[in-house]
């Protein structure tokens, strides 16, 4: 028996009289008691790394617009309203009335202020590509800002939806990230109450919260989060209804689970996807990933969907671009290699190799062993001989960068940025990341990331991926979904973008 029935078997007596009462204390004193894995460093988004941390500063701070994730709509929250002058140019009226969790009044110098400190070099944001982009931002009014960029940069209202949270410009100018982190002063729906910093924070609904915010009044008035490492204890804590939330569960779990007492398990698409990149350039050219039919083999090797049933599990579904399907300009109108064994004997044999070959997949800890397992058996059914190399992420992605390596598994999840200049660019547009190089891609994907133009965006986007795809230079694994399990008196989703709108959850 595995440690995790032992703790479902243990626990199960004492979690069926529980639930009569207990699980229900979250409804009860209107508290929502969610648990996270991932330790948080730090309450200032723009310095955190956790998305259990990311997905707090979501709830105590704002941003100028919030991204309607089914319509991909951008609309209007601090701001209330934009347009734009220029390809680099964006001007925002800053809505009136709205208030910091102190009381004080949002301003456009709060506005300013802040967009022009995180953007700096020596505020050292975490995620550079986050705000890299902005030149200056300046105030041209009383309640109007204008934000000038470097260059046409076709996710400026992406990364000003959900990756640019406003600060206080009192706090910032006072402490720093570091005093934003000690007791921040967001406009968010909830407000920080109680914190032991990287353990539980206890937040409170802001009753001043702004009208017409397109996040909405908080129905819970409290959520307390807490980080709990172990898995084993977020299940039983769930189970005697000391938690009312958690998520990122594996399928084995999600299954045992599922079948609990007033407990619902979820499967929720996000915008994460696994793929296996290939050089053909590896061994100066010789080796047998420069051809391309050998590339196109290993595409009909592998039994996607056998894999996901078996082990991806969830809502996951099979991948055929080089990008999410969600994301704006992510063609699905490419080739697509079904599971095809005798296919792909027959394009080694076309190449010059009957007998197959050896190849080696570097890959790190964060993608599933079994799942690497069961794509290397497929490829060794057709005669590629697969070996595992499993290294940590910094040691594997520069043995890829450097041309190392033959190929590599990986999951990408873009940032959580719903546009294809993170989901295939990154790969194939010429940076760090793109050992292919190949110009004809380059050459599409440099037109898609810097056009203003929304179809003119769509349009190279679609003719990059296309080509690709023929050339086979990634196999596309499958998109990924998160699991949930919840008390079953609490309606909370999980958005694509794998953020918890935690403001949106219910008690029924």
């Amino acid at each position: 028996m595995t440690k995790f029935a032992r703790i479902l078997s243990a626990s199960a007596s004492l979690a069926i009289i529980a639930m009569s009462g207990q699980a229900l204390a979250g409804k009860g004193d209107d508290t929502l008691n969610a648990a996270f894995e991932e330790e948080i460093a730090t309450l200032d988004p723009y310095k955190e790394i956790s998305r259990s941390g990311l997905i707090l500063g979501r709830m105590l701070f704002d941003n100028l617009l919030l991204k309607d994730q089914k319509s991909g709509e951008f609309l209007p929250a601090l701001a209330e309203s934009y347009k734009v002058i220029d390809g680099k140019t964006l001007e925002f009226v800053i809505r009136k009335g709205v208030k910091f969790h102190d009381g004080s009044e949002l301003s456009a110098d709060d506005v300013v202020y802040t967009l022009n400190t995180v953007a700096s070099k020596e505020y050292n944001a975490r995620f550079q590509v986050a705000v890299n982009w902005i030149d200056v931002v300046e105030k041209t009014g009383p309640d109007t800002v204008r934000l000038r960029m470097k260059s046409v940069y076709p996710m400026a209202l992406e990364m000003l939806s959900g990756n640019l949270p406003i600060f206080s410009k009192r706090q910032l100018e006072a402490g720093g990230s570091a005093g934003v982190s000690a007791k921040p002063i967001g406009t968010g729906p909830y407000r920080l109450v109680e914190m032991t910093a990287g353990r539980r924070y206890a937040l409170e609904r802001f009753d001043d919260y702004y009208a017409g915010s397109p996040k909405g009044r908080p129905a819970i008035k409290r959520l307390v989060v807490r980080v709990l490492p172990e898995a084993n204890v977020q299940y039983a804590e769930l189970l005697n209804g000391q938690v009312d939330w958690i998520w990122r569960l594996p399928p084995d779990a999600a299954k045992r689970l599922s079948g609990r007492p007033n407990i619902t398990v979820k499967s929720w698409p996000i915008m994460r996807i696994g793929y296996i990149s290939m050089n053909p350039h590896f061994e100066g050219g010789k080796s047998p990933l420069a051809d391309v039919r050998v590339r196109q083999a290993i595409n009909y090797a592998v039994d996607k969907q056998r894999i996901i049933k078996a082990l991806v599990g969830g809502v996951s579904e099979p991948l055929y671009s080089a990008c999410h399907p969600v994301q704006f300009g992510c063609s699905t109108d490419v080739t697509k290699y079904a599971f095809d064994p005798k296919k792909a004997k027959e394009l080694l044999t076309e190449a010059g190799y009957p007998n197959g070959f050896s190849l080696e997949l570097v890959t790190a800890p964060s993608f599933p062993r079994a799942h690497i397992e069961a794509i290397a058996a497929n490829l060794s059914a057709v005669g590629i001989r697969t070996t595992i190399n499993e290294q940590q992420p910094a040691p594997a992605r520069t043995a890829w960068m450097e041309g190392r390596a033959a190929a590599i598994v990986s999951a990408w999840g873009a940032y959580g940025v719903g546009d294809a200049a993170l989901g295939t660019s990154p790969f194939f547009g010429g940076t760090g990341d793109d050992v292919v190089k190949d110009p004809k891609a380059i050459a599409d994907l440099k037109i898609a990331d810097s056009s203003a133009d929304r179809e003119e965006r769509k349009k190279h986007y679609a003719a990059a991926q296309k080509y690709i795809a023929d050339q086979a230079y990634w196999l596309p694994l499958w998109t990924y979904s998160v699991n949930t399990a919840q008390n079953s008196n609490l309606v909370l989703d999980v958005d694509p973008d794998e953020f918890v709108p935690f403001y949106r959850a219910s008690w029924k």
